[in-house]
């Protein structure tokens, strides 16, 4: 599997529309998103799936060059949802469709059903022909794993080992998995992630790599922030493991956010029995890990927080043949998500493939 920092062609993502989960029904969220494709779209070609109902007021948001796909989904996170894109030994472009149960299924999902957002990944495949591979006995999520192009693969156990995924597998058998549909040899595992109740502990709001042996890790000094105990020890942790290549990963620290992000007051969703509830003072996952490595940029999210323009800094230290550019996400971070989570990367091929059905 190629990196996020190698070429890209293409980055997919799925416009925004549930009441229960998106305020104003989801008319603030979708200007966020619309901003968030605007700065991608600087960069590389962007593609947008919206569900039939809201094409053509997504169409009318979106300049021309934005793609915009009708094709059904149960929410707006494409991270998780669409195909985690490889390219063969042949250099083809192919797709692993991981199963998706709304990140816990019966047990712990946040809403439900997810049947169309489970289907994503192999509607987008035969809309661009290329072949996937199915996993039908391993759930899992796009925003659960970061590699490095080079044999690695990070994660953390709280989410891989969650009982609400593969409760039938075990550590190790997680890793064949991984190893097999990933092309990897060595997969790296931090304990835990900063958002235990909504992905429960993606990799994406915590770290990632930026370059073959060079992790960022987002971090704070701060014993009252409340993501203080995981990123503490996610940096202990990785500044203790080697690749797969026997090198020592190099961590970059990236701050937090100075001020706790909650939901606001009177965040008027509709609440419902199919999704999970939201509640004024609700801690938000709002990291500046979460951001997205898309050719010669890296858009990272903005909180209206005194931490913003720090972060840019520091990612401009790390990336500096990257343009860095911010984009103000408080709207997505509110339904529990942000700029990586909303993404997809397709990675350019160097051959165009061929229709092939399985």
């Amino acid at each position: 599997m190629p990196a996020e920092f190698e070429p890209i062609q293409k980055i997919w993502m799925v416009w925004p529309y549930r009441a229960d989960n998106w305020r104003q029904q989801a008319a603030p969220a979708q200007k966020s998103y619309a901003d968030v494709a605007l700065a991608i779209n600087r960069f590389c070609e962007v593609g947008i799936l919206v569900n039939p109902d809201d094409y053509q007021s997504c169409r009318n948001s979106l300049p021309a060059d934005i793609d915009v796909i009708s094709m059904p989904s149960n929410d707006a996170w494409h991270r998780d949802t669409v195909p985690t894109f490889l390219i063969n030994d042949k250099g083809e472009l192919r797709a692993c469709d991981w199963t998706f149960n709304a990140w816990g299924g019966d047990y712990d999902g946040l809403y439900s059903p997810w049947d169309d957002d489970d289907k994503l990944a192999e509607r987008l495949c035969d809309h661009l022909d290329i072949k996937r591979y199915r996993t039908d006995d391993f759930v899992m999520e796009g925003g659960a794993f970061h590699v490095d192009g080079e044999g690695t693969v990070l994660t953390t156990r709280m989410c891989l080992l969650s009982p609400g995924r593969n409760p039938h597998l075990t550590e190790d058998q997680i890793e064949d998995k991984l190893k097999a549909y990933l092309n990897v040899q060595k997969v790296l595992w931090i304990d835990d992630g900063i958002d235990p109740d909504e992905t429960t502990g993606h990799i994406d709001d915590i770290a990632c790599f930026a370059r073959p042996g060079e992790v960022v890790c987002l971090f704070t000094d701060d014993p009252k922030h409340p993501f203080y105990e995981a990123t503490q020890k996610a940096y202990e942790q990785l500044s203790n493991m080697t690749d797969a290549k026997g090198r020592r990963l190099k961590v970059h620290k990236l701050c937090c956010t100075k001020q706790t992000v909650t939901l606001p007051e009177n965040y008027d969703i509709e609440q419902s029995d199919d999704a999970k509830a939201r509640h004024t003072g609700d801690v938000c996952i709002a990291s500046y890990a979460n951001f997205l490595i898309c050719n010669e940029a890296i858009i990272v999210p903005q909180y209206d927080d005194e931490n913003d323009s720090l972060a840019i800094e520091q990612l401009e230290k790390v990336f500096p043949q990257h343009q860095v550019v911010g984009v103000r996400t408080k709207e997505i971070v509110f339904g529990g998500g942000n700029i990586h989570c909303i993404t997809q990367q397709q990675p350019k091929s160097s051959i165009k493939s061929t229709r092939i059905k399985i």
